[in-house]
């Protein structure tokens, strides 16, 4: 909360809107912001809002919806997010903070031998897929064409193409997958 306060104090300051100024156009009292804005105080759902609409910004750039991708752009290994798993042994973890800003999604697929991206990977209107084997060797159907990728081995293509992966070593196989967000 101390963040939210901060972030309420540095667009009011933006604004040049003194605090007296902020708390009659919102309808609470001067101490108030001033509570809010060094994490003293709290404000209500229905408050906040009367406060973003103050500030001219929104509910969720005041609480740091947004803000973990610019305010931290490091994430530990232990903080991968678990995104999904398919039937026969595919895990995806994602390698970054959400964020709406974001031009592309970087992620781990973790391979049990044999298995695919089915259910994983699939084809979506204009978007660019890029992978880069961290662990094992795969066979990629693209289209109509194979492809046999070993470490080290990278892949880049567009996902509206019918596209699959399949770990055809022995081992656990690793892929690097960055995803750019569609703008649909």
């Amino acid at each position: 909360m101390h963040r939210m306060g901060e972030r309420i104090r540095k667009r009011r300051e933006n604004l040049s809107i003194q605090s007296n100024d902020l708390a009659k156009m919102v309808g609470v009292t001067s101490s108030l912001i001033s509570q809010i804005e060094r994490a003293k105080a709290f404000p209500s759902i229905l408050t906040l809002k009367k406060i973003s609409d103050a500030l001219q910004t929104t509910v969720g750039e005041l609480i740091g919806e947004n803000a973990t991708f610019i305010e931290n752009p490091h994430l530990e290994s232990k903080d991968r997010k678990f995104v999904k798993k398919n039937r026969n042994g595919a895990n995806v973890y994602l390698l970054s903070h959400h964020d709406t800003l974001k031009q592309m999604d970087p992620f781990i697929i973790d391979f049990e031998p044999n298995a695919s991206s089915s259910q994983i990977m699939s084809p979506k209107n204009p978007r660019q897929e890029f992978c880069f084997v961290l662990k094992g060797k795969f066979e990629v159907k693209l289209g109509n064409k194979k492809y046999s990728l070993n470490e080290s081995d990278s892949f880049y293509f567009f996902s509206n193409r019918e596209h699959h992966f399949k770990n055809i070593s022995n081992n656990k196989a690793q892929l690097l997958w960055v995803v750019n967000q569609s703008n649909n």
